[in-house]
């Protein structure tokens, strides 16, 4: 089903597609090149990424620029349904950064990886247009210009640990804001992530805990958002709330059908740690989200050679229902 369009545009904003082009060898040394353009109706996404060959022992290197235009719906997002769905607000992010990554030698159970990057952020509205305010006239950037740039310096570190039956996997993000001139963003920013699978019999018991915070200058666009597909089910996108911190936890038990199918039950539940009222403009307040949330609901998990299919069915605290389908790791 195709949404009705925000606006009339050419028949090139109906097209939905993807390109990626490779080259292994670009100047002969192994030198590989890798350009990639995803496209929605409402979004776009180009990446450049270039990597020179080095000595396994050492950090590998990746020059990257990319540039994405995507709706706002976490933070600004209007919550609609009993927030079991999250219309558009009129605001969307163009995002373009340039820089560099560093991934460090993989060890038996921990990786890591250094970027620095510069990030320039617009927010526009449905026509393309830059604007510094939303339509309550609250500030959509934290310097109040058309457009916030930082220099970000991010650190993430991941521990993976498994047998036969069962499995563990931390991931740790630090994002630093450097103010490399006196008008630019200074602030940091942290986020963790902590799986745990466990087979119990036929069945697969899974567990996830996801937190953050971020401390210092902050845009709108930078809060937490909580509700939705990966967070809270049963909820529309960010419908749960938006903070300067969260704490989301996901509780899943799977139990195969068959060779291919499994049913499963999940619960999930989020909190923004009452800090909505500290992001600036306090749009979650002003959309009258709750903070806090609760989903349950019940789905089937399809899994063939050609990739993974699911659909959940959730119902939130509001009682109102939501259905959810994903695909993922499609062959090509």
């Amino acid at each position: 089903m195709l949404p009705t369009l925000r606006s009339t545009g050419s028949p090139f904003s109906l097209v939905i597609g993807s390109l990626c082009i490779k080259h292994p060898n670009l100047f002969g040394g192994s030198e590989k090149l890798d350009v990639s353009w995803d496209k929605g109706l409402y979004d776009s996404n180009v990446l450049v990424a270039y990597r020179r060959p080095r000595p396994e022992w050492l950090a590998q290197q990746s020059f990257v620029l990319q540039h994405s235009l995507s709706p706002e719906i976490g933070v600004h997002g209007i919550p609609v349904n009993n927030f079991s769905r999250s219309g558009s607000g009129g605001i969307n992010l163009s995002r373009l950064s340039v820089g560099m990554d560093l991934k460090e030698p993989a060890s038996s159970k921990w990786s890591s990886t250094t970027s620095i990057k510069f990030e320039h952020v617009r927010p526009l509205n449905d026509d393309g247009r830059a604007i510094c305010r939303d339509y309550d006239g609250f500030p959509l950037t934290s310097s109040g210009n058309p457009h916030d740039s930082m220099v970000v310096l991010k650190q993430e570190s991941q521990f993976a640990k498994a047998n036969d039956n069962s499995f563990f996997h931390f991931n740790l993000q630090i994002e630093q804001g450097i103010p490399v001139l006196s008008k630019w963003i200074i602030f940091n920013r942290f986020k963790f992530v902590a799986s745990k699978g466990i087979k119990l019999g036929p069945a697969f018991l899974l567990t996830r805990l996801t937190g953050g915070s971020i401390v210092g200058d902050m845009a709108p666009y930078q809060a937490f958002s909580i509700g939705g597909l990966g967070s809270v089910r049963g909820y529309g996108e960010g419908a749960v709330g938006s903070g300067r911190s969260c704490l989301v936890a996901n509780s899943e038990l799977t139990l195969p059908l068959n060779k291919m199918l499994e049913g499963a039950i999940f619960l999930d539940c989020g909190t923004d740690l009452r800090s909505g009222h500290l992001v600036p403009g306090n749009p979650a307040l002003r959309q009258s989200k709750p903070g806090s949330g609760i989903g349950l609901g019940y789905g089937l998990r399809f899994k063939s050679q050609f990739g993974h299919f699911q659909v959940d069915y959730a119902v939130n605290a509001y009682q109102q229902r939501t259905l959810y389908f994903g695909l993922s790791n499609l062959a090509s």
